[in-house]
């Protein structure tokens, strides 16, 4: 059925009196939704979707991927540039099952994302039939909530359910599992204004007794601290964070999907906490008298060994997921509710602090160990890298990282000065999360027409996990920078073993199995570059910029004994951070 037979009243409400199949059903429910874009990959349990996506011409653009992994990212880095839900929609069996860590990831980290499933034909469920998955009971415990369509008439209102639950409250993905039947099933199309789910709700403003208090403790506090994590980003706070900061002139911590929530080159940015983050920001943690935690979990990344966390500090925290109020740190005040209105609340209760001692004291820290890297005439330092990049942006750019070092370095080395401009897996770690989910960010940077290049930095060993989506990327004209940075080796896993398991390099080394990424490149159709030698960085970086046409993916020949610095071992606190100054016996001795 054409689009234009569709009845759109004035409040949204799609409507036809005439019966459509399933698959035509499906279509128009995702247009009347706004989707702009899906990620997919077809199959026999969703070919009649495929059908009449070809007979419909819908509004939203399909993106053939080439594996069902690199779908479920690229609606991730989508979600993450946008604020808006990303859209798979796969087959049954191996396709839905290749969207299992995609979904664990954007599950972890709180990306909401609605993936489609194929299902066998409902009377054959349980039957370990072809290419049948319980993609329910798969997902059960990675999703924010799922669904299995069994009757036609249920599925538009479905649909609007899942999105409304994926980009609501605490983001997540939804999954919705689709059989070929109700595919095939016939009914009146009405796509509700309204998702109609009874009992769920989702926290507004903060209880004002809460808020009081919490400025009150504010007020009294000599040693504050703003600690900053993804969901303050998510809840499109930024700009009241930032107003809350500079207000108070109290300094900011974030954590790693907090980076772009406060401008980095604000002088109150103390840069990102935890394992892997910077000496005066874990020191002013372990010192400071009241923490202000702003859509951040408490994740064992940030606290280390929680008994020793913040050992003076009372706790603030603002979140809109109640679960998490208390989980890992005990909240003396609590704010649930969404941390764009529980900040607007506290802005006009609190007034100018004077906190000029202590940012001098997260200066002598900051001076007494600063951020810093050996260089070389003949090595290119990864940092070195980053620092380039950053030059070269400006900071105005959306970074991508795949997971291992690199990730950490450029969470160092890169100062992020706007919101949704990084994107990364962390709950999870998932290697071989960057390519496919900074082709997502592309296509959601182009559909909000934001003039912005999309940067991809990933280490050899991430990269060639989801490589093969260097295709897609070419074959839509993304003009995508991809930095590899290539030391033949897992490169984090090597800095434990060279640090806490003497110098056994258990089948780490990449050396034999890596490809010429040149070439590589070249195959999928990009521009492929390499740089062996420090002075040879800029022109390479210079000549990338120059092709916008097709992507670029830069390889960087870099050191393999490289570490990142500074390092909480597993299980210390993050008081007890070991950094360059430390010889290996010293660090073997504490980890």
């Amino acid at each position: 059925m054409p689009s234009d037979t569709i009845e759109h009243t004035a409040n949204g409400t799609a409507a036809t009196t005439e019966t459509m199949t399933g698959a035509e059903i499906f279509v128009h429910a995702l247009d009347a939704e706004g989707v702009d874009t899906v990620f997919g990959h077809p199959g026999g349990a969703v070919i009649k979707i495929y059908d009449a996506m070809e007979r419909i011409q819908p509004r939203f653009e399909h993106v053939l991927v080439r594996h069902e992994q690199g779908g479920t990212h690229a609606a991730e880095g989508y979600a993450k540039a946008t604020g808006g839900v990303g859209t798979v929609l796969v087959t049954s069996g191996p396709g839905a099952t290749n969207t299992v860590t995609g979904i664990a990831d954007a599950y972890m980290d709180s990306v909401p994302i609605v993936v489609f499933t194929g299902q066998v034909p409902t009377h054959l469920i349980g039957n370990d039939s072809f290419q049948e998955t319980d993609t329910v009971g798969v997902t059960r415990s990675i999703t924010k909530h799922n669904f299995l369509v069994r009757d036609v008439n249920e599925l538009a209102s479905t649909i609007r359910q899942a999105y409304h639950i994926a980009r609501t409250g605490r983001p997540g993905p939804v999954v919705v599992d689709i059989p070929k039947d109700v595919q095939m099933a016939e009914a009146p199309f009405a796509y509700p204004e309204t998702p109609n789910l009874e009992g769920y709700s989702v926290p507004g403003k903060g209880a004002p007794k809460q808020i009081s208090r919490a400025a009150r403790m504010i007020e009294e506090a000599e040693r504050p601290l703003l600690y900053v994590g993804g969901g303050t980003i998510n809840a499109d706070a930024p700009d009241h964070l930032t107003k809350l900061a500079r207000k108070t002139n109290i300094p900011v911590t974030t954590t790693l999907h907090g980076l772009g929530a406060f401008p980095e080159t604000d002088d109150l940015s103390l840069g990102w906490l935890g394992m892997h983050g910077f000496y005066h920001a874990n020191q002013a943690v372990q010192h400071a008298d009241l923490i202000i935690a702003c859509g951040a979990r408490f994740d064992d990344r940030v606290t280390g060994k929680v008994d020793a966390w913040a050992p003076h500090a009372k706790i603030i925290h603002i979140d809109i997921d109640p679960a998490c109020i208390s989980k890992n740190v005990y909240a003396d005040c609590a704010l649930v509710g969404n941390a764009s209105d529980i900040l607007q609340q506290l802005l006009p209760q609190v007034g100018p602090k004077d906190t000029s001692d202590w940012l001098a004291q997260i200066d002598a820290w900051r001076e007494e160990c600063p951020q810093t890297y050996d260089t070389s005439d003949d090595t290119i330092a990864p940092q070195f890298v980053v620092e380039r990049l950053y030059e070269k942006t400006k900071g105005d750019a959306v970074m991508v990282t795949d997971v291992g070092q690199h990730q950490m370095w450029v969470a160092q080395f890169f100062k992020f000065g706007q919101t949704r401009s990084h994107i990364t897996s962390g709950g999870l770690g998932t290697m071989g999360f960057g390519l496919p989910a900074a082709m997502g960010a592309a296509f959601g940077v182009r559909k909000r027409g934001r003039d912005l290049p999309v940067v991809c930095v990933s280490g050899d060993g991430g990269f060639v996990m989801n490589g093969q989506e260097l295709s897609v990327a070419a074959a839509h004209g993304l003009p995508l920078k991809i930095a590899v940075m290539n030391n033949n080796f897992l490169g984090m896993v090597r800095q434990w073993q060279s640090l806490f398991h003497d110098d056994r390099f258990s089948h780490t080394d990449l050396t034999a199995t890596n490809p010429d990424f040149v070439k590589l490149a070249e195959a999928h159709h990009c521009v492929g570059l390499r740089a062996t030698h420090p002075n040879e960085v800029d022109d390479v970086i210079d000549e990338a910029w120059s092709v916008n046409d097709r992507p670029v993916l830069m390889e960087f020949q870099v050191p393999k004994e490289e570490m990142v610095f500074p390092m909480v071992p597993a299980g210390a606190a993050t008081g007890d951070m070991i950094t360059e100054m430390f010889n290996k016996d010293a660090i073997a001795k504490e980890g």
